[in-house]
């Protein structure tokens, strides 16, 4: 019932979000790539802190079995590609049904989407809590200085992600 609560709650969301596109986290924000450094779950490869600095990162946090996280790996894969020596891509996979919780499930459903970034396994909401999120799929970018600069709720907004990883990796 808990998974049922949540997809109707990011349905809701989309429609607001769709309205109202996301806007730059205001400066000073308090949130950090710190809780992702700390995590040890992981299905790939733990990225080191060397494999963040200097770059942009995007965390992505989805469940596998969304449609809605589905609809923005594409554009995620194309950054990746574009972008590589300037980008990191880090997903942050919390799962939403009891399916998508079973961890034997996870690396197939990766492989047939084509990430190939690092996920963290957020079976326990730990990262969902500490970053505050709500709604899937909620991409978090943060700057070349490990800043919070903008968070986009929602598909079917690659426009607004494409612009903002073009704005932060021009800002050397």
């Amino acid at each position: 019932m808990k998974w049922l609560v949540r997809r109707l709650l990011a349905a809701a969301a989309l429609v607001v979000v769709a309205g109202n596109p996301p806007q730059p986290v205001a400066a000073g924000s308090t949130v950090s790539l710190e809780p992702l450094e700390r995590y040890t779950d992981w299905i790939s490869t733990r990225p080191a802190p060397a494999d963040l600095a200097g770059k942009v990162v995007l965390v992505d946090v989805f469940t596998f079995g969304c449609e809605n996280c589905r609809n923005v790996v594409p554009n995620l894969r194309a950054l990746y590609r574009e972008h590589r020596g300037d980008l990191a891509i880090v997903g942050v996979h919390t799962p939403e049904t009891p399916y998508e919780a079973e961890r034997r499930n996870l690396g197939p459903n990766l492989a047939a989407q084509g990430i190939a970034w690092p996920v963290a396994v957020d079976g326990d909401h730990k990262l969902w809590d500490a970053y505050g999120i709500e709604y899937w799929p909620t991409q978090l970018i943060f700057d070349r200085h490990g800043a919070l600069r903008a968070t986009v709720v929602g598909d079917s907004q690659d426009g607004e992600v494409d612009q903002t990883i073009a704005r932060l990796i021009a800002e050397r």
